[in-house]
């Protein structure tokens, strides 16, 4: 198994019943989680926002939180630095991202220590795959 970068967008279906593709279920067999610091933040954040937007029940919103604290037992996370900061401030100059975007790539390429060739990029943010394929991260659509 080669471990892979995750982008909070691919982790959220696999956390809220019934949203995980099979495609996202087999990746998360295949690809240990690297994610970066704050991707916690932005899956509760989401988790909330579904809650709100009553496309989830109060039950269902606990088990995603709980399936949540269960994958964060197993993944790798890489932590906030001057670096990946400076990166994504360049990332931001180069592809139409946003911040949480470019903190989430930055940190990416950190973990590839600047060598995408050949890593695993997984999202299902369409822009963001983008730009990691031009990197040249091997991209994955969750």
């Amino acid at each position: 198994m080669t471990p892979a970068f995750w982008d909070s967008s691919a982790l959220v279906p696999l956390c809220v019943r019934g949203q995980a593709s099979p495609v996202a279920a087999k990746l998360v067999r295949q690809h240990p989680i690297v994610v970066w610091w704050s991707t916690p933040v932005e899956m509760r954040s989401a988790f909330e926002r579904l809650l709100r937007m009553e496309q989830l029940t109060h039950a269902e919103h606990a088990g995603a939180g709980k399936r949540l604290d269960r994958l964060r037992k197993s993944w790798r996370e890489m932590q906030p630095c001057d670096a990946v900061r400076s990166e994504a401030e360049v990332l931001l100059a180069r592809f139409p991202l946003k911040a949480a975007d470019a903190l989430q790539l930055a940190a990416a390429l950190a973990w590839a220590r600047g060598r995408p060739k050949s890593r695993a990029f997984i999202s299902a943010d369409a822009q963001l795959l983008d730009a990691a394929r031009q990197l040249g991260f091997h991209t994955i659509e969750a």
